[in-house]
């Protein structure tokens, strides 16, 4: 229940004005069964902005160190992502995040929607970073569709209680569902996981028009993006 009030009635109409939305590719979302969202990521303000675009329920899989903390800031989050019923990962190693792929692993299976940041973390400077290979775990043994997102505008907003508050323009597309029969046949393999993780990063690149890294952020990048942004990954 709290995820449809969220997004239609409390935060929807809110943030659909603030960050003056606009989608595009929405005919490419599948109206019924499985598929995933894959998207890059540059702020907090990502999912808010997908999730308002597909007309159906969609998970986000959230870091575990989000549910956690004794702060009322934290337990606000933590309640937050438990009532629009988000699941838990680590993304740091495939061994860590695999509670949370299983998890995702069970919403797919039923039918669900299920998102990912295959980054893993916001970007520290705008560039797309080298992904996870957690999408491709799920989507080749599982068969389902992987939708391709380039999130663009997100980076400019300054919410209200930042310097210099500012509204955006935020542009999310949503592509056809990428290609993955080219390693169907070796769904368990990593090998495989990573080729196809490589080729749905350059075509989140190609929706972002961001800049590859083709590596991970290192500790220090996303030290340096918190100071900056007064966040905390």
């Amino acid at each position: 229940m709290w995820y449809w009030v969220f997004k239609y009635v409390l935060l929807g109409p809110v943030a659909r004005w603030y960050l003056r939305l606009r989608w595009v590719g929405r005919e490419n979302l599948p109206r019924t069964g499985p598929f995933i969202v894959a998207a890059n990521h540059m702020t907090m303000l990502d999912p808010v902005g997908i999730s308002m675009g597909v007309p159906r329920r969609v998970t986000f899989l959230a870091k575990t160190k989000y549910y956690a903390g004794r702060s009322p800031k934290r337990r606000a989050l933590a309640w937050f992502l438990r009532a629009i019923g988000q699941a838990p990962i680590d993304p740091a190693s495939a061994d860590a995040a695999g509670p949370g792929l299983d998890a995702a692993r069970a919403i797919l299976s039923a039918g669900g929607v299920v998102a990912l940041f295959p980054e893993g973390t916001r970007s520290p400077d705008g560039r797309l970073y080298r992904g996870h290979t957690g999408v491709m775990r799920l989507a080749l043994p599982l068969g389902v569709p992987v939708i391709p997102v380039g999130v663009v505008g997100t980076r400019e907003v300054r919410l209200p209680g930042q310097p210099g508050p500012r509204r955006g323009r935020v542009t999310i597309t949503y592509a056809p569902p990428l290609d993955v029969s080219t390693w169907q046949d070796r769904r368990d393999d990593p090998a495989a996981w990573r080729e196809a993780t490589d080729t749905l990063m350059r075509r989140i690149g190609g929706l972002s028009g961001q800049e590859y890294a083709d590596r991970y952020p290192t500790l220090e990048e996303r030290a340096a993006r918190d100071r900056a942004t007064g966040t905390e990954d």
